[in-house]
């Protein structure tokens, strides 16, 4: 099979799906290996790394779509890359299709064979992890008094005592902020609505974090008091009223911080997304840092964690085959989008009220006995295409 590592052209970020040493598993395994010159520069890996590795190198975007039966990267797909889909192609990357509409019109159009990397990981993805953890230095770097934050230091000094954090979420992504805020000195109170969640972190800190229930009352009791508010929750995209509301906001000192790592329309209300070359804006004399992509940031680290978590599924893809990677992985089974011109992917179908297919159903494995997933979301949807209800 000949798989293809694309450059991200996502302004701002700068990772890769694929470091050299997940190109040498690859070719290792007799499949050829393509890379988009540049594609890893950003992240530290040298064309000539990859060249190295067993991979051949071209010099555009453009050939590898042309060239290759795989291809992935790291973040959505641009508009300017839709005409160049190819039908029957595989295609893996962060699609979030429940948002995208326009994109997964493409991805039906073009009867690719679209995976969602963001579903599938069994273990939470690395760039949950980095998200988490950068999204609280990027925190802290907006409450300095140069970027308009109060200018109070995270462990406090001589006589002047450290900030107060409240992390909202106890997954992967809040558990990594929490890491970086207690190691550096903050008193962080965690709000989550799973009490085993906040329990299991309470004792790993030995009780130096407080834990709440995620309401919006106990929040909005915090936030008078709180320096920096790291939002880590997954919103529903159906959701009717937002977490912490603009009142809500407005009971915060001045030059309290806000960094919304899960970028979720609704779920704070004065947001609107940024990015790394203007991070941050004021709003009800809050600093808010709400850029989408925080792993990119921290690409070295991100590219080289998250290629090392997403090689195995291209490995049993290209090797067994996508039906019996499905029967061994559940996580890979329920990430698979698009199916040569079916929407397979149960969140898009119900918040965007279309026709879908179970992947077990349209791969013919229904009858298997199927590695378990949960589901990745809350979001259910009974409406099946004719021909497979």
């Amino acid at each position: 099979m000949k798989f293809g590592v694309l450059k991200d052209i996502k302004v701002g970020e700068y990772r890769v799906i694929a470091t050299p040493a997940e190109v040498g598993a690859i070719v290792g395994d007799g499949h050829e290996v393509y890379v988009a010159s540049n594609a890893g520069y950003a992240a530290g890996f040298d064309d000539a790394e990859y060249a190295a590795a067993g991979a051949t190198v071209l010099a555009t975007n453009e050939e590898i779509w042309a060239t290759c039966d795989f291809v992935a990267k790291v973040k959505e797909i641009e508009p300017s890359e839709y005409d160049l889909m190819r039908e029957g192609q595989y295609i893996y990357t962060c699609i979030h299709p429940a948002g995208h509409r326009e994109e997964v019109d493409a991805l039906l159009e073009k009867k690719v064979i679209s995976i969602t990397a963001e579903d599938s990981h069994r273990y939470g993805s690395p760039n949950c992890e980095a998200a988490g953890k950068g999204g609280a230095f990027m925190g802290l770097w907006a409450m300095c008094s140069t970027n308009g934050g109060s200018g109070k230091f995270v462990s406090g000094l001589g006589a002047a005592p450290g900030i107060k954090a409240l992390v909202c979420g106890c997954g992967v992504v809040g558990k990594g902020a929490i890491e970086v805020l207690v190691t550096m000195g903050a008193w962080v109170t965690v709000a989550d609505i799973n009490i085993g969640a906040l329990r299991d972190i309470a004792t790993k800190y030995d009780g130096r974090v407080n834990t709440i229930i995620s309401n919006k009352y106990n929040i909005a009791k915090e936030l008078p008091t709180t320096d920096l508010v790291i939002n880590c929750v997954r919103w529903p995209k159906n959701a009717t009223e937002p977490m912490i509301s603009r009142e809500m906001v407005r009971t915060m000192r001045r030059g309290s911080v806000i960094v919304d790592v899960s970028n979720d329309e609704g779920c704070i209300e004065t947001f609107h997304e940024t990015t790394h070359e203007d991070p941050i804006y004021t709003e009800e004399g809050v600093v808010h840092y709400c850029v989408s992509n925080i792993p990119g940031a921290f690409a070295g680290s991100t590219s080289q964690a998250y290629a090392a978590g997403v090689l195995h599924h291209f490995r049993n893809i290209m090797n067994l085959g996508l039906a019996e990677a499905c029967v061994r992985d559940g996580f890979l089974r329920r990430s698979l989008t698009t199916y040569k011109g079916y929407l397979t992917h149960e969140e898009t179908s119900g918040i965007q009220n279309r026709p879908w297919v179970k992947p077990e159903v349209i791969l013919g494995i229904a009858d298997r006995q199927l590695d378990y997933a949960p589901a990745p979301t809350v979001t259910k949807s009974d409406n099946f295409y004719e021909e497979f209800k």
